[in-house]
């Protein structure tokens, strides 16, 4: 299993970017973070066709589909929809990891018990 955020582990860096001007301006090595699909298409076929790593916040299967198929290192998915969007990940057997976040450490042992494949510890933030 991945973790993200933990102050013992190293891990790549999330950056999170608005616009094509903010990933080309973000520190190099970071994984590009995009908050929505429908709203950052541009974004999307941007780092597709440049080979950028990025992971995309999606809700639904449709979205992780796409998502896989636009060569997404990551995708960023709800607590509630993440056995669903990994069952169906691991059924076409996704190149894409799928990640949730978490605020506490205990829920790591619930993620890995439905067979996420990583989560980002958020604690501290907000």
């Amino acid at each position: 299993m991945l973790i993200f955020g933990h102050p013992l582990i190293d891990s790549e860096v999330f950056y999170s970017v608005k616009s094509i001007r903010d990933i080309k301006s973000s520190p190099s090595g970071s994984i590009i973070v995009i908050d929505s699909m429908k709203d950052s298409m541009k974004s999307l076929k941007f780092c597709q066709k440049r080979s950028v790593p990025y992971a995309v916040r999606v809700s639904t299967i449709r979205e992780a589909i796409f998502a896989n198929a636009l060569s997404a290192r990551y995708i960023i998915v709800p607590k509630r929809s993440s056995k669903g969007i990994m069952d169906i990940a691991q059924y076409y057997l996704f190149d894409t990891k799928v990640l949730v976040e978490v605020d506490r450490e205990d829920e790591i042992e619930e993620m890995a018990k439905v067979g996420i494949d990583g989560v980002i510890l958020t604690y501290g933030e907000g």
